[in-house]
């Protein structure tokens, strides 16, 4: 399992691996603690390099040596709130930002080249815990997602939408409940997460 930070969520490096606290606090935890409580006979073993602060840009650059060395059954890539975020905390610090063309391009290069050396790879959407759709940073995540789905739809790929999941839940939840910055889930949020990937897998 991939991703930036809401991935790593304070794994175990270089490879984040259960037991004692490896896969981290986050998802790839929940996601692991459901699948060898309910199905231990699928035997799956999973493994957190989610990477902090990550973009698609880092994530490209760190594949072959930190992702497809571990030669992986399955992949999961959640990526894309940085590559927005730093263009709005650090607007002048323009080589740290992502633009929605090489975001689209990277991810479907990456989606591209590691399809065929997988059974399967799935795309988690970025996501941005703000109910208003008119607010500038969730309308730029927002277009970051879209471009997320139409490279899954284009490379055949599965694609779990975590912002439908979690904008279902802002209908009920204040942000607030659910993270302190509108990024970061608490515990409540990373299982919003890990349900929708283990639906998409078929494991609920």
């Amino acid at each position: 399992m991939v991703g930036d930070s809401i991935t790593d969520c304070g794994r175990a490096h270089p490879v984040g691996e259960a037991p004692r606290g490896g896969l981290g606090n986050g998802y790839v935890a929940l996601v692991d603690a459901h699948l060898q409580a309910l199905h231990p006979d699928w035997r799956i073993r999973v493994v957190n390099v989610g990477t902090s602060g990550n973009t698609v840009a880092d994530v490209a650059r760190r594949w072959e040596d930190e992702v497809m060395a571990l030669q992986p059954d399955y992949v999961s890539l959640m990526i894309g709130v940085n590559d927005v975020w730093r263009q709005f905390d650090m607007p002048l610090v323009v080589e740290r930002h992502v633009g929605i063309d090489e975001y689209r391009d990277t991810l479907g290069r990456l989606v591209a080249t590691t399809k065929p050396r997988v059974r399967e790879m799935f795309l988690l959407s970025p996501f941005y815990l703000e109910p208003n759709r008119s607010d500038p940073m969730r309308k730029a995540v927002d277009l970051y997602i879209e471009a997320m789905r139409d490279v899954a739809a284009s490379e055949r790929v599965p694609f779990v939408d975590v912002q439908a999941e979690f904008d279902d839940l802002l209908a009920h939840l204040n942000t607030w409940v659910l993270a302190p910055d509108r990024v970061h889930p608490y515990l409540n949020g990373h299982l919003v997460i890990a349900r929708a990937f283990l639906t998409a897998i078929g494991a609920l």
